[in-house]
């Protein structure tokens, strides 16, 4: 996958069988990188986005949605991600398809400390972790973003 051109659903950002992971610290995400490889993921499998990467795309998919993009949850999704990209967040898309790795992404993505984790399927996205007591909440309302 190219962080350029990523897969994209009416107009907007939509990794089927991918996990993005937000994370507060470009270390963390680097940890987590780790983690992922030591278990066996290749790094072809994980694509690094940093803050200014991800706010980058959030734009980009704001020029070019598709007004149907507003029926699911991708855009509202981009926004919060927008968010947390601007409080500094970093992110890693892992390539996971298969549900006993999803469940090792996300067993990382907790002990590294992310804020929020997603697994993009065909027709729905999966929150797979509760954010910190503290943390920023992800809402798909755009009531909410």
């Amino acid at each position: 996958m190219d962080i350029h051109n990523p897969p994209r659903s009416f107009g907007v950002f939509s990794p089927v069988d991918h996990i993005l992971i937000a994370l507060p610290t470009a270390a963390q995400m680097e940890a987590a990188v780790q983690a992922l490889q030591a278990q066996g993921f290749a790094e072809s499998a994980l694509l690094r986005y940093r803050p200014a990467d991800m706010l980058a795309q959030l734009a980009a998919d704001l020029k070019q949605a598709s007004p149907l993009a507003v029926l699911g949850q991708e855009l509202n999704l981009q926004k919060a991600h927008g968010l947390l990209a601007e409080q500094g967040c970093s992110f890693l898309l892992v390539h996971a398809p298969e549900d006993e790795q999803a469940a090792q992404v996300t067993a990382v993505a907790r002990s590294v400390g992310a804020v929020a984790a997603q697994r993009y399927g065909s027709f729905m996205i999966e929150e797979l972790i509760t954010p910190p007591p503290g943390g920023p909440l992800i809402f798909e309302s755009a009531d909410k973003t």
